[in-house]
C-alpha cells in the first residue's frame, strides 16, 4: 500500500454545511427505505438473478444504496463486471459503509458481525435484506453460518463474505479467514474477489474506515459531514476452485485485492 495515502483533516469548515442539507436528504432516503424494506423486499425478497438478468428488487436495493452513498458525499465507482448468477465475493473491510458500497453494484446476502443487528437503521435494512449474523469467537455460530451462505448459494443467491473478521484500521489488509471459502466449495459457485477502495483525485483515503477506538455512530457522523470522495467497487478476476486448496483460495483473493488497492503511480 502507498505511504502517501492522506485523508483530509478533521480541521474542516464546511462540514457544518453538509449536515445541513445532508441530515434532511437522509431522513427522506430513510423513508424511502422503510418503504422499499416494507413492501417491495417484502413482496418478492426472495427473486434471484438467473442468466445473469436481474430481478427487479435487486435494482431497487441497487438504487436505494447508490442513493445513500450519494448523500454520504461518496460517489460509487464500478471497476471490472461481477459476476452473474449465484457467487461468493470475497472483500476488504473498511467499516459499515461496505454492505451498502457493495450493493450499490450488485445485490447479495452479507455475512456480518451479529452486533449489526442492533445498529440504528443500518441493523435494520441489513436484516430487512438478508444478511446473516455471526456471533464472533462461537464456532456453533459459525457452523450455523456456513450452512445458512451454502443453502442460499444453492438457491442462485449471491452471498458476501469479509473473510478478514473485522475492520482493518488505516488501510491495513488482514489475513484472510479460509474455512469462508468452503461455501463456495460445497455449493459449487464461483469465488469473486472484491477491492472496495476509497479515493480522493484517484488518491486512496485509508481514513474512511473506521479509526481505531470509533464507534459506529461516530464512524457515521464523521462519514456524513465528509468532503466527497470516490467509492470504488473492484470486481477481480474469480479465484480458481481447488477443491483441498482453500487455504490457497484465501491467499490469492487477498493479493488480488491487496494489488487493486494500490495507489497506481501517474
Amino acid at each position: 500500500m502507498s505511504t502517501e495515502a492522506v485523508s483530509i483533516p478533521d480541521r474542516d469548515l464546511l462540514r457544518p454545511l453538509r449536515y445541513l442539507w445532508r441530515i434532511p436528504l437522509l431522513l427522506v432516503h430513510i423513508v424511502l427505505g422503510i418503504l422499499l424494506c416494507g413492501f417491495v423486499l417484502t413482496w418478492n425478497r426472495h427473486q434471484v438473478m438467473k442468466d445473469g438478468r436481474e430481478p427487479f428488487t435487486h435494482r431497487m436495493i441497487r438504487a436505494w444504496s447508490t442513493g445513500l452513498m450519494r448523500i454520504f458525499g461518496l460517489r460509487s465507482v464500478r471497476v471490472g463486471q461481477p459476476l452473474p448468477d449465484a457467487v461468493l465475493f470475497v472483500a476488504n473491510h473498511t467499516s459499515w459503509i461496505d454492505i451498502e458500497l457493495l450493493h450499490s453494484q450488485r445485490a447479495a446476502c452479507f455475512v456480518a458481525k451479529a452486533e449489526i443487528a442492533s445498529w440504528p437503521l443500518v441493523g435494520w435494512l441489513a436484516a430487512s435484506g438478508g444478511t446473516i449474523f455471526h456471533r464472533r469467537g462461537s464456532n456453533h455460530s459459525l457452523a450455523s453460518v456456513m450452512q445458512v451462505m451454502v443453502d442460499r448459494l444453492r438457491e442462485g443467491r449471491s452471498v458476501a463474505v469479509f473473510p478478514e473478521g473485522g475492520t482493518g484500521h488505516h488501510g491495513v489488509l488482514k489475513v484472510f479467514h479460509a474455512r469462508i471459502f468452503q461455501s463456495a466449495l460445497d455449493a459449487q459457485v464461483p469465488v469473486q474477489p472484491v477491492a472496495l477502495r476509497f479515493a480522493r483525485a484517484g488518491k486512496r483515503q485509508v481514513d474512511a474506515g473506521f479509526r481505531e477506538d470509533e464507534n459506529f455512530m461516530q464512524n457515521f457522523l464523521r462519514l456524513l459531514g465528509g468532503p466527497p470522495m470516490d467509492a470504488e467497487v473492484h470486481f477481480l478476476e474469480p479465484v480458481p476452485v481447488h477443491a483441498d486448496g482453500r487455504r490457497r483460495m484465501a491467499e490469492l483473493a487477498r493479493e488480488r485485492i491487496a494489488a487493486a488497492l494500490e495507489d497506481r503511480a501517474a
